[in-house]
């Protein structure tokens, strides 16, 4: 199968060239990579640049934004700007963060479940960041999600849900409009990715407020935002983050924030997320 990778970055200088390694050492080659260097103050641009020369299918687009890291908007526009480079003659397209180092097998891995089934629409495994010497699994979220640092999309299911949202909670909303959708999705616990910083680890102060804003973007409500916030804060191991959630939430709501999904589509996502809970308590 065909597919192109694209790949926001800022600087990267530390991360990028293992990345790009990994990359192209793959048994089945991207057909297409495009590196967005968004700005970058460091060696990054430079560190890309020298992989261009060598590699026919990398590209480089250089492009300039706020430096402020807010989750989300920051990394799908320059997501964007490598997507205006592209054609649409993948069969898939991923959204890879620039401090990874996948195994060698990954995307072919990955290709065999589109291949082997016509109903997958997004594929994945998981990432691991280093801990007192071990790679150990980095568990913010459930099994059955794939993260934002490694999305795959069948071309028919990143057309059919809108592509990427340039906002907090795009790589929720997608797999959400995936189910809506009818597409499945499909994470790999044997495909283990070195992921070379934590989550989060650039972002600002704001973006504390404005995880509870995606959760009401995402049409959860009170109470599913209420849990949803107390599960994350436990995960990240702070506590206090539960209040700058329902903080977030509340403000969106009162500002009367414009939903990323339509009525029916928050219908059918509190039902499956109520669902998702009565499963796991019982």
């Amino acid at each position: 199968m065909k597919y192109y990778i694209i790949i926001p970055t800022f600087n990267e200088e530390k991360c990028i060239a293992l990345t790009l390694q990994s990359l192209v050492e793959q048994t089945v080659l991207p057909t297409k990579v495009v590196v967005v260097n968004d700005g970058s103050t460091d060696k990054t641009r430079e560190i890309v640049q020298s992989f261009v020369d060598k590699y026919s299918f990398i590209s480089l687009v250089n492009q300039t934004s706020e430096a402020i890291h807010l989750p989300g908007s920051k990394v799908i526009q320059a997501f964007y700007k490598g997507l205006e480079t592209l054609d649409d003659q993948y069969d898939f397209i991923v959204k890879a963060d620039a401090d990874l180092i996948f195994p060698p097998h990954y995307f072919e891995t990955i290709s065999t479940h589109f291949e082997s089934d016509a109903q997958v629409g997004m594929a994945g495994g998981f990432c691991y960041i280093e801990k007192n010497g071990e790679w150990i699994l980095e568990s913010l979220t459930d099994k059955d999600h794939i993260r934002g640092a490694l999305k795959a999309y069948r071309k028919e299911t990143f057309k059919q849900i809108g592509g990427l949202k340039p906002e907090m909670g795009w790589d929720t909303v997608d797999e959400l409009l995936c189910k809506f959708y009818n597409w499945k999705v499909v994470t790999n616990e044997t495909l283990h990715v070195k992921h070379l910083k934590p989550t989060g680890a650039n972002y600002n102060k704001a973006a504390r407020f404005k995880q509870g804003e995606a959760f009401y973007r995402l049409g959860y409500g009170f109470w599913i935002t209420a849990i949803a916030s107390l599960k994350l804060a436990g995960l990240k191991k702070k506590p206090l983050l539960f209040v700058d959630y329902l903080k977030g939430y509340w403000k969106a709501k009162s500002a009367h924030k414009p939903l990323l999904v339509t009525a029916e589509q928050a219908r059918f996502i509190q039902n499956y997320r109520w669902r998702k809970m009565r499963e796991k308590l019982f």
